[in-house]
């Protein structure tokens, strides 16, 4: 893929543009991996670049804010500006180079299933890598590795968690650190009381596969948490762009897929959760909890010495 192509829809004539694999470095026949957008226009879904291996979901990019992808907010190039360009007639991946000068393209790796940029570097005569996704060393870049209704912490151990108001749909295969079948709620939703839900906001995210997500683009934040609310099947909320103050809405329904915490740059996302919920903590880290018993001590070694200070001062005042 060369600067200023186009790989998506083009809704006027229904062609679809994607970046697929050689079968091996010497037979150009299509190989297991595909990069594409994914976008169901009859349902209004948040336009979304995936890697795919075969039928299965390799990796997905995150969805487009109109800054970044909301999974590789860090991933920028010195070299060329890129992004998801969404219109009535047609939604692409495109990128364009801030040096004319420099020599780039993207291809797609058969050997390791990623999606890689190369520049050309004229002194050494040869192709350097630029980028590539997903990352080797981060298991989180794995699509769905937490499975449902899980954020994966890549310096967390273990790296999955459930999210509020979820817990493991099996304990025994999450205990062995199989997290493929991801998390349940706690307790069973009633449509019949979801107007009592509330929302737990959670940042610094890559937000979920928005397969089974609704935008519109002309609603503000609070008006999307009253959608979001009115209907008992939607499981989160959150802007479609973060530009400025953030506008737009996006929701999402049934079970939250291949959900990360970002070291930097991530998205906020407002979780429907039951109001009989305690007050949970999602994805806490050790550190954390040595805080949270720090506090815990502390207040119980004040308390104590209150008492004893109280105590003290009574006997000494009933000795006169």
């Amino acid at each position: 893929m060369l600067p200023g192509m186009k790989m998506g829809w083009d809704f006027r004539t229904g062609i679809r543009r994607s970046l697929t694999a050689w079968k091996s470095w010497d037979d150009p026949c299509p190989g297991d991996f595909i990069f594409g957008i994914e976008f169901a226009p009859q349902l209004n879904t948040l336009p979304e670049a995936y890697i795919w291996n075969g039928t299965s979901k390799f990796y997905r990019t995150g969805s487009w804010f109109g800054l970044s992808f909301s999974g590789s907010p860090d991933l920028k190039s010195n070299f060329y500006y890129h992004g998801i360009v969404y219109k009535n007639d047609e939604v692409y991946y495109t990128y364009s180079l801030k040096n004319k000068s420099v020599v780039s393209r993207i291809y797609m790796n058969q050997t390791t299933g990623s999606r890689e940029h190369l520049t050309w570097i004229e002194a050494d005569q040869s192709w350097g890598l630029e980028l590539s996704v997903p990352r080797e060393a981060d298991k989180c870049d794995t699509y769905g590795i937490c499975g449902s209704n899980a954020n994966c912490m890549i310096n967390d151990n273990p790296i999955c968690q459930c999210l509020i108001g979820f817990k493991p749909k099996s304990l025994d295969t999450w205990n062995r650190m199989d997290w493929s079948y991801g998390c349940v709620r706690n307790t069973t939703q009633s449509c019949e009381h979801k107007d009592k839900d509330v929302f737990v906001k959670l940042s610094g995210l890559k937000l979920p596969d928005t397969s089974r997500s609704w935008m519109a683009e002309n609603l503000n934040l609070e008006e999307c948490r009253t959608i979001c609310l009115s209907n008992c099947s939607c499981m989160a909320y959150s802007n479609s762009d973060t530009r400025g103050n953030g506008s737009g809405c996006v929701i999402w329904y049934g079970d939250l897929m291949d959900i990360r915490t970002l070291s930097n740059n991530g998205q906020d996302l407002f979780i429907r959760v039951s109001n009989s919920e305690p007050g949970l903590i999602i994805g806490r880290s050790k550190r954390d909890d040595s805080r949270v018993r720090a506090l815990i001590v502390g207040a119980v070694i004040g308390g104590v010495s209150v008492i004893l200070l109280l105590g003290y001062c009574i006997c000494k005042r009933g000795s006169k």
